[in-house]
């Protein structure tokens, strides 16, 4: 009995030490990758064969409260590095990113599913916005009126806000992360990161690179987690902003929440985007655009062009799309010359195949069926092959799969009024070779983002990315302007400098007011330079000097008031007053200058006189 039993726990034991052995993703705090204490563990499935790759943390409370602290620790000396520091650490970053652009993509394929080529463009999306963040230097520029009143002056400019969080979707691992840390960064503040607890690695693997491109600890931690961290975020205090890319639920969440706690919030969020197509379009180009912008990526981006209106005459154009359609290869992202790889997961899956049969039994054509594709080698992986159906319940939600829903118009206006009564407005685009049809457009519809004949319109990060209506909840959008609006706050400096209180600093040209009036004073006592400090104890009159003879005293500069101190009025009349003033003038900060002043005076005055010739000879014409 007890070897039965004993046996019988074999496969248990070996199940959880199998279930232990797998790597853990770590957390990212105060520049150090630390294992989490959690107790809870979310496991992440490679979408392609759903075979176990690593096990997230559900970090704790007290773990999360550390990687605010550190945050807000780092954000005191951050937000004090020059603009040219914080520029200079961006270039570093870039340069990482490129030398480790093979890396990331295998793994953002690896967690995501997506196709390497998919994964590559993933991460230089993220890249373009790395690159935008190094021209700082023109993007956080101020503004300044002077004159708005006498002697008045206002100029305003940006600081930081502080600690900012950035909350990021399973479907772009690396761009979306891309899109946060590196402009918070830029502008001054700290982020907390948490990345989608179902592909984390890429952001995992950024962090790397911020710290060997040498950025301060702490200017980002990560988390991991799920509805509790997200709640964490939006009520911690400390936390100034969101930033958030994700689903409809999740994103009223957040704002409600996190904007309910004072905090500045952008959101993302769900999309319908309509491709509305006009029969004097480039039929074989059109066909092309269409069905990348449906399909690739298996459906899963925000921007995809999952609806299609056929209006008028190209309502008979849907066979070749059809059959373009059918020429998509499905496999695994590792796969070369893959087009489509799995979707995130089984649950996502069957959530596609649900929203499909839907429409069907509402009465749709599904006039390609992909959802029982199976993939050789890869029978348990989250498949789906690219179903083609006219529109129904499904048109209503967004269904974040290799789906295509095709409608029907007669007219452009039928078809912009359509779209218009969407409540969606994340983008659209029209494909036509009529100019006055694209202005018709492009003015009417109510759409953030438009691309005419371009079937996926997201701007490159010098614009933003300015969804609108239902796809997005905010004020700022994200990156480019938006962006850098968004992370920083409007600082007003009024100030008031009097012109009547203008004081000269330049010494060693101009005299102070009160030096000025001390050489006044000297000359009403009908005194020069040469007189006062060069007579001995004889008046005046009686000292002579050879010609251009320097004053020893006036060289040095020193034993001017011991000179006078020595001598009384009653022996050389005046030179009270000239005591006097020597006195206050010893009195400045520095003798220096009116020495200085009175030397060239002296100069300008001799050289008036003949040779040979006293100030009182001068006078009278004579020679002594």
């Amino acid at each position: 009995m007890n070897r039965l039993l004993s046996l019988s726990k074999v496969p248990v034991l070996t199940g959880f030490w199998r279930h232990y052995s797998v790597p853990t993703t770590k957390m990212f705090i105060d520049g150090e990758f630390v294992e989490s204490k959690a107790k809870s563990w979310i496991e992440l499935h490679n979408p392609a064969n759903n075979e176990l790759v690593t096990r997230v943390p559900k970090c704790t409370e007290a773990e999360m409260n550390a990687a605010v602290d550190s945050c807000q620790t780092a954000f005191e000396s951050w937000r004090k590095t020059t603009v040219l520091t914080r520029q200079s650490l961006m270039f570093e970053l870039q340069r990482l990113i490129k030398r480790d652009m093979k890396k990331l993509a295998e793994n953002i394929t690896l967690e995501q599913g997506k196709t390497l080529a998919d994964a590559h463009g993933d991460v230089m999306r993220g890249l373009q916005v790395v690159e935008h963040c190094c021209s700082i230097t023109s993007l956080q520029l101020g503004e300044t009126m002077p004159g708005i009143a006498k002697d008045m002056d206002t100029h305003t400019y940006r600081v930081p806000l502080g600690v900012t969080a950035g909350i990021t979707p399973f479907n772009f691992p690396a761009m979306i992360p891309l899109w946060m840390f590196p402009l918070s960064l830029v502008c001054g503040n700290t982020m907390l990161l948490k990345p989608s607890e179902r592909d984390p690695g890429a952001c995992m693997l950024l962090m790397g690179l911020l710290q060997e491109a040498g950025f301060p600890n702490g200017v980002v931690n990560v988390i991991h987690g799920a509805q509790e961290a997200v709640t964490f975020i939006c009520d911690n205090p400390q936390i100034r902003a969101i930033s958030f890319v994700g689903s409809d639920r999740a994103g009223q969440y957040i704002y409600e929440r996190g904007s309910k706690s004072g905090k500045r919030v952008q959101c993302n969020m769900g999309a319908k985007n309509h491709g509305v197509i006009l029969p004097d379009a480039n039929k074989a180009q059109t066909i092309q655009s269409l069905v990348g912008a449906a399909f690739g990526a298996a459906g899963q981006r925000c921007m995809a062009l999952s609806t299609a209106i056929l209006v008028g005459e190209a309502r008979n154009w849907l066979p070749e799309i059809v059959a373009r359609a059918k020429e998509l290869r499905v496999g695994p992202g590792t796969e070369p010359g893959a087009d489509l790889g799995p979707v995130i997961s089984p649950e996502a899956k069957a959530r596609i195949l649900s929203l499909v049969e839907s429409g069907i039994s509402e009465g749709a054509d599904c006039v390609l069926d992909g959802r029982g594709l199976v993939v050789k080698g890869y029978e348990k992986g989250n498949f789906v092959g690219p179903p083609f159906s006219l529109s129904m319940e499904c048109y209503r939600e967004e269904i974040f799969g290799p789906v295509l829903l095709c409608l029907e118009a007669d007219t452009l206006e039928d078809a912009i009024q359509l779209i218009n009564s969407n409540p969606y407005g994340n983008g659209t685009a029209i494909f036509t070779n009529s100019g006055a049809a694209a202005r018709k457009f492009t003015e009417e519809i109510d759409v953030g983002q438009v691309g005419v004949n371009v079937p996926i319109p997201v701007p490159l990060p010098m614009f933003s990315f300015t969804g609108s209506r239902g796809s997005f909840r905010g004020d700022q959008n994200f990156y480019g302007k938006h962006g850098v609006h968004f992370y920083t706050q409007l600082k007003t400096v009024t100030q008031l400098w009097r012109s009547e209180d203008a004081v000269t600093s330049a010494s060693a040209t101009a005299m102070p007011l009160e030096q000025q009036q001390l050489v006044q004073r000297l000359k009403a006592a009908s005194l020069r330079l040469d007189d006062v400090v060069c007579q001995s104890k004889s008046p005046p009159a009686q000292q002579v000097r050879r010609p251009h003879q320097a004053c020893p005293r006036v060289e040095r500069g020193v034993g001017l008031a011991a000179w006078t101190a020595a001598h009384s009025e009653a022996s050389s009349p005046g030179l009270g007053v000239v005591q006097n003033s020597l006195n206050d003038c010893l009195k400045q900060p520095s003798l220096e200058p009116v020495i200085q002043g009175l030397r060239m005076e002296h100069g300008a005055h001799r050289t008036k006189r003949g040779p040979g010739q006293s100030r009182s000879s001068a006078m009278s014409g004579t020679t002594k």
